[in-house]
């Protein structure tokens, strides 16, 4: 469903991110003292009286750019401002009005576009005096707002929908589809004896996170993937700030990629802001489907590489491994696919199911492949074996390599089923569930990948204690 849109601008930390968290209910955009902390263009759904709109939050808009990153971020406002239906432009009401804040809106102006205008960080009646230098901008209406404290709220949103374009019968009709939640339970259907394995209903979007260290081509790719430079790349790391979703729609199929801002090892983090960064990049990771990991060709597998695939799987998420710049080492000998691959199989013991591709962000060679890789690894991800295949297959599995004994006393295995889907869930019931060692749990994942194809999924297999006939305890 097609939304208006209502960008918000301004000078670089007057507190635009704030406003914008405010409205959306959640924080989502990274705030802090510091200036240009946001870069890129977030977009959220938000809702004020009665009508919904996407909204944009945009870096800092410097009327004259003096550095690339400045320009870079300056391209990002302009696209913000074509795409936008209202435009709620902020300023600081503590720095005072500045001849700065007057290009900028001299360059709204020329948008030809609704401006509200909200002079920011008046906290209460006294401060209401330092809002009155910003007539001097030339709009007709001026709003006191504290975004950080809520005041000024009500007449600020209602003033942003007032100049929204009245809703088309599709936005009156449409229905919000909602989230399915990450089980995707089935209900139980009778099995035959050649039952195949179910897909769990499918998510209105499939979440991909883009992961990997600074400067490794995170942005370059999402752009990439969604046919416009959406994000902003520049060579300097820790251009990406917020994680920022970016939603497309390919053969039907809806894709929300997360650009994560680059996570480095803790041990080199001596900046806070940094420090909150990283997490929220690992946050990111907890709500995606597939996690996509960008590896350096140039560099190689490194330890912060295995950290971020030690994350993706403790927090059961599917997983893809890319090894970015690969059009860089055409020239050099040293680097090849099979010394990757061995690095691969040597340094990410934990994830050897991964599958990988060798790419290029820059030139798109490559790039292709991915979506149905991403598609191939969901599916398995999402794939449910029906209770009657499962037991069959432990009852192989079992046959084939006995579980070892416990203090001379025979450990068995009696039932099994799938208790969940995203990832593949596993339950065994057994005589003794402390017994079986973790080399057999091994053994069991490893079949059950063999037998079924599970690629790119993490799979979890727990024992329980079989409940004893009449003790009424498990």
């Amino acid at each position: 469903m097609s939304l208006p849109v209502v960008a918000i601008v301004g000078r670089p930390n007057v507190g635009k991110s704030t406003l914008f968290n405010r409205l959306v209910g959640f924080k989502k955009s990274v705030v802090h003292d510091r200036p240009g902390v946001t870069r890129d263009r977030l977009y959220e759904v938000a809702k004020a009286h009665g009508r919904r709109f996407l909204l944009i939050d945009t870096g800092g808009l410097e009327p004259a750019p003096d550095t690339p990153l400045l320009h870079a971020m300056r391209a990002q406002v302009l696209v913000a401002l074509e795409e936008a239906d209202v435009i709620l432009f902020v300023v600081d009401a503590r720095a005072g009005y500045t001849p700065a804040d007057l290009e900028v809106a001299e360059l709204l102006r020329r948008t030809e576009k609704p401006v509200v205008l909200a002079v920011n960080k008046i906290d209460g009646p006294s401060h209401e005096d330092l809002a009155h230098d910003f007539w001097q901008i030339g709009v007709e209406e001026l709003h006191s707002v504290s975004a950080e404290h809520g005041r000024g709220w009500w007449e600020l949103t209602d003033a942003v929908v007032q100049r929204l374009p009245p809703p088309t019968e599709e936005e009156l009709e449409g229905e919000d589809l909602g989230e399915l939640g990450d089980e995707g339970a089935l209900d139980e259907e009778e099995e035959g004896e050649d039952a195949d394995p179910r897909q769990a209903p499918r998510p209105h979007e499939l979440r991909v996170a883009v992961i990997g260290r600074p400067n490794i081509g995170k942005s370059t790719l999402v752009n990439r993937m969604l046919g416009e430079e959406r994000h902003l790349v520049h060579d300097m790391p820790g251009t990406t700030m917020d994680p920022v979703d970016s939603a497309v729609e390919i053969d039907g199929q809806r894709y929300l990629f997360v650009d994560t801002a680059g996570v480095r090892r803790k041990t080199k983090i001596g900046d806070p802001l940094e420090r909150f960064v990283s997490l929220r990049s690992i946050r990111a990771i907890e709500r995606c489907h597939v996690a996509v990991l960008l590896i350096d060709a140039m560099e190689g597998v490194t330890t912060q590489d295995a950290r971020l695939v030690e994350l993706v799987v403790d927090r059961g998420r599917a997983l893809v491994i890319l090894i970015n710049k690969w059009d860089l080492t055409k020239d050099d000998e040293e680097v090849d696919a099979r010394g990757i691959a061995d690095q691969l199989a040597e340094k990410l013991p934990h994830a050897t199911w991964a599958p990988h591709l060798f790419i290029s962000a820059k030139t798109g060679k490559g790039c292709h492949r991915i979506l149905p890789m991403i598609d191939r690894v969901f599916q398995a991800f999402n794939t449910r074996l029906p209770t009657s295949r499962l037991n069959r297959f432990l009852q192989d599995a079992v046959s084939a390599h006995t579980v070892p004994q416990r203090y001379h006393r025979p450990v068995r295995l009696y039932f099994a089923t799938q208790a969940r889907v995203r990832p593949p869930t596993i339950v065994v019931w057994s005589n003794t569930p402390e017994g079986v060692p973790e080399s057999y749990r091994r053994y069991l994942q490893n079949s059950l990948r063999e037998r079924y194809e599970f690629e790119g999924t993490p799979l979890k297999i727990y024992f329980r204690k079989r409940r004893e006939i009449g003790s009424g305890k498990e």
